[in-house]
């Protein structure tokens, strides 16, 4: 042990092989992240299967690039951190084999950390970077690039001012965790270093990220659907397609239990608020409905197939559509990953109307708009209800150009303060893990030998 306060993070719960190392929580030294996209690209979504198998192959390298970039050795560590869910049970089981290992070696404490709460220290985390008076020093060399598809059009992350970071740091806060798998909102309480999480709204259904990404399916576009709906909705009318949610209402026959829907067990909805939760599948249907009213199906699978003619000709018996793979800040490809025929994201209207007409630049706009509209809606309702004054918007769906304008503009006008993570940091990572585990490090809060992963794990109360 350095007694540097040096965590290791290993993430590991969905389809990103991850490795960190952070110092006492405020530092990040290095962040690895493996992706899979082009193994479950041609799929649409993540195999499970496939995910356990390529955590397999990449946990160990993974580890060694992290204390590699970090210029130290195992040595150096005072605990190691890993994931313990939510997420997909063998690829939690991956991470928590090999972390369970090398602590064990080491003799090192183990960390097991909430993938949720682990989004929302992305957020903290990268407030302690940027403040000078919180000793933080960003390094870039060692962190994963951002790519272009976020910050075209001159768009750049929202950043908090240095005196904002370090004066308002340890204030109550409302976090909203969105991607893929997750759309909640959690009242964040500070106390004595550590943090308390009390779940105030959620998803019933799809979270946000997925209806993104099944849209994209639709529309004959690639996994993950996200960052392709965000470049063809910026030249797109909004207004177009009139998308509206309804308002969820208690299910009296229930009589105040809990609908036994998606993730019902990992966060029941018998003693939240109705205003606060929220619904994504029935925009996804909405979209299907409209794209079989104007015929729009045969010309998405076509499109499809002109772009990924490969995929589409090995696919064509198996019953799956072809799909095309975008690039993805934070995500690295390995070399034999890459794929030089997958077409970039459009950066100009003439390059989105090559790829599609107006019509679906309309449909994409204008289900962009009503879903960021919602998360809006009821995030800020829940900010007042609880008398919040700083919200922080985390999870890969916060990468999203126009949720981070809309949502800095709101607050803006409210007088709130809003913050975002880095956009490496917006997708699954470690660096996120290992500084959630700081402060269970002081806390002296430990895993033994029993820790093993669980798909369902709750955050809060």
């Amino acid at each position: 042990m350095s007694g540097r306060g040096l965590i290791l993070g290993i993430e590991s719960s969905c389809d990103e092989t991850a490795a960190a190392v952070v110092e006492r929580g405020s530092r990040t030294l290095s962040s690895v992240v493996a992706s899979q996209i082009a193994t479950h690209a041609r799929y649409g979504g993540v195999v499970p299967e496939l995910a356990s198998r390529e955590h397999l192959r990449a946990i160990v390298p993974v580890v060694r690039a992290a204390l590699a970039e970090a210029d130290i050795t195992l040595a150096d560590l005072d605990a190691v951190a890993v994931t313990a869910g939510p997420g997909l049970a063998g690829a939690l089981l991956v991470g928590i084999t090999y972390a369970k290992a090398l602590a064990f070696a080491q003799g090192l404490p183990l960390i097991a950390v909430n993938h949720l709460e682990g989004h929302i220290h992305a957020v903290l985390l990268h407030e302690r970077e940027s403040s000078p008076e919180e000793g933080g020093g960003f390094n870039p060399r060692i962190m994963p690039t951002e790519s272009t598809w976020a910050g075209r059009d001159g768009f750049q992350p929202i950043q908090l001012s240095p005196e904002g970071n370090s004066s308002k740091a340890n204030e109550p806060a409302l976090a909203l965790v969105v991607s893929g798998g997750h759309t909640h909102l959690y009242l964040c309480l500070p106390a004595h270093g550590a943090w308390s999480y009390s779940l105030v709204g959620r998803t019933l259904d799809d979270a946000a990220g997925e209806a993104y990404d099944k849209v994209a399916k639709l529309l004959g576009f690639g996994y993950p659907g996200g960052p392709w709906i965000d470049a063809l909705a910026r030249f797109g009318n909004p207004r177009a397609v009139p998308f509206a949610f309804s308002r969820i209402k208690p299910k009296v026959h229930l009589g105040g239990k809990p609908p036994r829907t998606k993730a019902a067990l990992t966060a029941p909805i018998a003693d939240l608020n109705p205003r606060f939760l929220f619904s994504f599948s029935g925009i996804k249907t909405a979209v299907l409905r409209y794209v079989e009213l104007h015929e729009l199906r045969g010309e998405a699978l076509k499109r499809a197939a002109r772009l990924f003619p490969l995929q589409a000709e090995s696919l064509k018996g198996m019953g799956f559509s072809p799909y095309i793979q975008p690039p993805v800040e934070g995500r690295a490809l390995a070399p034999a990953e890459s794929s030089s025929t997958s077409p970039a994201l459009p950066q100009t209207k003439e390059e989105a109307l090559a790829l599609c007409p107006q019509q679906v630049l309309d449909l994409a706009a204008s289900f962009q708009c009503a879903v960021v509209g919602d998360l809006m809606k009821k995030t800020f309702a829940a900010a007042e209800s609880l008398g919040a004054r700083r919200i922080l918007i985390t999870g890969g769906v916060a990468a999203n150009r126009e949720l981070r304008a809309r949502f800095s503009a709101e607050a803006a006008r409210r007088g709130l303060r809003v913050a975002f993570p880095t956009l490496a940091l917006s997708t699954d990572n470690a660096a996120m893990i290992a500084a959630a585990a700081w402060p269970r490090f002081q806390a002296g809060e430990f895993a033994d030998g029993s820790l093993s992963g669980n798909p369902s794990l709750a955050l809060g109360r």
